[in-house]
């Protein structure tokens, strides 16, 4: 069964948005075709176990996921997938400049972990014997696409909102005490539905509704590209 296509609207606007965080987000699927292709695109490592091929739908699924791969002069990648057995896999990888580099078959090592928090004092040691010990010590706040975007609304909501106190302040002072001489009640009375109004559209606009403008149109902008 096929997911809601709003479901996958927003995972592929997930994945596009994280990047600019640098957050990394794991997909894991018994079969690649589960994965949209917008969201496939997205994805540096892979790590790819064996297919096998019985059915018509099989072989193609297995043609697609071979052909998201670089090939390797050395194998065919398709068969490849379905040779590999226990403890391999076909792998792709990014480079240190984040290219992806050639398939190549691998010999996936077992995890090793144990049961329970590791102390400090090992966790340090474990750290500093990394081979990217160092790098990514300290936690790093990137400034986002939806940051700004989220910035600039509320910044025009805030002066929208001085705008209609002030507006507001000078019709109290205009009407107080002579609303009934200067002008017909009515206009007054529009011009406070106006100002209710507007005072309305602003607290949407710094709250949950505004937000979810702002992630709409972002999430358009990225699809546009």
């Amino acid at each position: 069964m096929m997911p809601p296509k709003a479901l996958v609207d927003k995972v592929e606007q997930v994945a596009r948005l994280i990047r600019s965080k640098g957050v990394g987000v794991f997909f894991v699927t018994q079969n690649p075709a589960d994965v949209p292709e917008d969201v496939l695109g997205q994805l540096g490592n892979r790590v790819q176990h064996a297919l096998r091929a019985f059915t018509a739908n099989d072989q193609k699924a297995l043609r697609q996921a071979a052909a998201t791969y670089r090939p390797n002069p050395r194998f065919d990648t398709a068969e490849a997938i379905m040779q590999v057995g226990t403890g391999e896999a076909v792998t792709s990888m990014l480079d240190a400049k984040g290219v992806p580099q050639i398939v190549e078959r691998t010999l996936i090592r077992p995890p090793s972990s144990q049961l329970g928090p590791i102390d400090p004092a090992t966790r340090a040691a474990l750290m500093a014997a990394s081979p990217v010990a160092g790098k990514y010590d300290q936690r790093l706040d990137r400034l986002s696409a939806a940051e700004i975007l989220a910035r600039k609304a509320y910044a025009a909501a805030s002066e929208a909102d001085a705008a209609i106190q002030t507006r507001e302040f000078t019709a109290a002072r205009r009407y107080s005490g002579s609303a009934s001489r200067s002008q017909p009640k009515r206009a007054v009375k529009d011009e406070g539905l106006a100002d209710a109004l507007a005072t309305a559209f602003v607290k949407e606009m710094k709250g949950t509704t505004g937000r979810r403008i702002i992630r709409g149109i972002l999430g358009s902008m990225f699809k546009s590209r």
